[in-house]
């Protein structure tokens, strides 16, 4: 790949990012939500005040999940080429993105440049993820 076909695609995406930062932006301006965070330095009398910087680095599974379908392994045997399989998902439903097998968010299939990419629109929260977790 020639460096001005990378430099087009790195620029394409920036695009593609400060377009939904713009996006996110217009969003907020319009709900402005009040957050409230837990102060995570309690300070030595709470533990030291643990860094988990450590973390950070820990790699994790990401997946993107179009579809799922169940055949049985007679017609798995016949596939070939060019054969189509039908999934469960429907065309324009959100994407499942999940890390490490546990769903964290939905999105939509973007493109730039043929490459593809998913836009996130729906973030679980971490209670919901929690709750899953227990099953």
């Amino acid at each position: 790949m020639s460096e001005t076909q990378t430099s087009t695609e790195e620029t394409d995406w920036a695009a593609a990012l400060q377009e939904q930062a713009q996006a996110d932006a217009g969003k907020a301006a319009a709900s402005p939500a009040k957050a409230t965070f837990q102060d995570l330095d309690r300070g030595p009398e709470a533990g030291g005040g643990q860094d988990i910087d450590f973390i950070m680095d820990i790699p994790v599974q990401l997946t993107v999940e179009l579809g799922r379908t169940k055949i049985p392994i007679k017609n798995l045997l016949q596939l070939a080429q060019g054969s189509v399989i039908e999934l469960n998902g429907m065309a324009g439903e959100p994407m499942d993105v999940l890390v490490n097998g546990c769903l964290i968010a939905q999105g939509e299939v973007v493109v730039v440049n043929d490459k593809f990419g998913i836009r996130l629109t729906d973030i679980t929260s971490p209670a919901e993820r929690i709750r899953k977790l227990n099953r």
